[in-house]
């Protein structure tokens, strides 16, 4: 079983005097970064570009420097930068400002897993990944509830490594809720597994369950409603995550349970596991991440930016945009 660490796990004692440098106030770093000055941090900075999240940082009232500066000054950095930037980046201006006995904290495993990040030794390398956008992270943390987060090692230069992860996500909030440890690679495929597995899955049944029902005749508007714009299934997803995915079933008719669970014993999962199990290879190959390589080097999200703009522009999203616009 995987171990989950809480707030008696760990010990906030190892970060109160270091100077954190969280780099990158998206989403993800002005809730970090918050949660971590709420929890008793008292030398949080910022990295950041001279842009709308610089401007920010300061009316929250953080110091903001230049990612360069922000990393020569601190103990422990937060690479809260997207994927696709972060290795030139990293490579130009962390790097060299870098010492041994630092602590680079990561929120994605994907740059170490695929190795566009190698850090140098005498380094300690974790994770502390919350599995909740920003806006959630910082919400929940002042509600008291916390969000769930991935904790794990890649380097453990300080024979500490792990108590470090497990310190970073007790200020973050996460240990409140529970902080399972993960290596980089878990958190890697798990991540990508749902973006290019589980989710494609479900867009796909979502569209041809769609276009069959109007083929049948139905009011493409009904369809609509009754498959989710009415946000019933989000509401079943909620009670799933409380409850359990199953267990969620007796917020339901017994009509519906019925229905849904001999539907479900009935399909034919054979398609499924197959095309799960391609998404599984060309994830652990790294044949995707040489694609999206190329997709952004050579390509310059030409693909990405076509397949968008036909999604977007289908039949399924034209006919929700022309419900949403007599929707009040």
């Amino acid at each position: 079983m995987a171990k989950i660490y809480y707030d008696n796990d760990a010990d906030l004692g190892l970060i109160l005097d270091k100077t954190i440098a969280v780099l990158g106030y998206g989403n993800q770093g002005r809730s970090q970064a918050l949660n971590m000055r709420d929890s008793g941090i008292k030398n949080v900075i910022v990295g950041s570009r001279h842009d709308e999240s610089f401007d920010q940082a300061n009316e929250d009232g953080f110091m903001v420097y230049s990612i360069a500066e922000a990393t020569k000054r601190a103990d422990i950095i937060f690479l809260l930068l997207p994927d696709e930037v972060a290795p030139e980046i990293y490579e130009e201006q962390i790097a060299p400002n870098l010492e041994p006995g630092n602590i680079v904290n990561f929120a994605s495993g994907y740059n170490i897993t695929f190795k566009r990040i190698v850090p140098a030794e005498g380094l300690d390398v974790v994770m502390a990944a919350p599995r909740m956008i920003g806006k959630g992270v910082r919400e929940l943390y002042e509600s008291g509830e916390g969000s769930p987060a991935f904790v794990g090692v890649h380097q453990d230069a300080s024979g500490k490594a792990l108590e470090y992860g497990k310190a970073l996500c007790k200020a973050i909030g996460a240990t409140r809720k529970g902080a399972i440890e993960v290596t980089f690679d878990d958190e890697t495929c798990l991540d990508l597994m749902a973006e290019q597995g589980t989710w494609p899955i479900i867009y796909n049944v979502f569209v041809e369950a769609f276009k069959l029902q109007v083929e049948m005749g139905h009011p493409e508007e009904a369809v609509l409603m009754e498959m989710y714009l009415s946000k019933e299934p989000a509401v079943m997803m909620e009670k799933a995550a409380e409850v359990g995915f199953f267990r969620q079933l007796p917020f339901h008719s017994h009509t519906s349970q019925y229905g849904q669970l001999i539907g479900f014993n009935d399909v034919d999962t054979s398609e499924i596991r197959s095309f799960l199990k391609n998404r599984y290879d060309r994830i652990k190959s790294g044949e995707f991440a040489k694609e999206w390589d190329k997709e952004q080097h050579e390509n310059h999200l030409a693909t990405l930016n076509k397949m968008e703009e036909d999604a977007f522009n289908c039949e399924f999203s034209q006919a929700e945009a022309r419900l949403k616009s007599r929707l009040k």
